[in-house]
């Protein structure tokens, strides 16, 4: 198997994933009880460097930061899998720092998440390491 194929299925699974948080970090159940808990965070105001802000403004603003940078992954991970054999050699560092990247998410993903995204990164993972792995040392 070649890494182009890992780095493009790493680059679906990534897309995929960030879709999937984008539609759903600011969704609640009111089962879950933490309706009072939300109100409060998008009702106290305090002052953060000049701005008015709220913990929701905050925790939105960090998903949608989250989501960005999924979706820049997304994209590096599809690029390097359409590389030359030249440029693969030059760009090995990089994917193999995307693969500690996504690493890192998986355990992160194993403190403070649940299993959807404990898998995906997982996934993602073995896909980016086995990617960088595979791709050329030398032209």
């Amino acid at each position: 198997m070649k890494a182009s194929l890992f780095y493009r299925i790493a680059a679906v699974l990534t897309l995929l994933f960030d879709i999937g948080h984008t539609a759903g970090f600011r969704q609640s159940d009111p089962g879950w009880g933490v309706d009072g808990l939300l109100g409060l965070m998008r009702s106290i105001h305090f002052d953060l460097m000049g701005f008015s802000r709220t913990y929701w403004d905050l925790y939105v603003g960090a998903g949608f930061f989250a989501s960005v940078f999924l979706l820049f992954a997304a994209v590096l991970a599809w690029q390097l899998g359409g590389l030359s054999e030249e440029l693969s050699v030059a760009m090995r560092p990089t994917g193999w720092a995307l693969a500690f990247c996504f690493a890192a998410l998986t355990i992160l993903s194993c403190f403070y998440f649940f299993i959807l995204p404990i898998a995906f990164s997982a996934v993602i993972t073995g896909c980016l390491t086995t990617a960088a792995w595979l791709s050329p040392k030398r032209a």
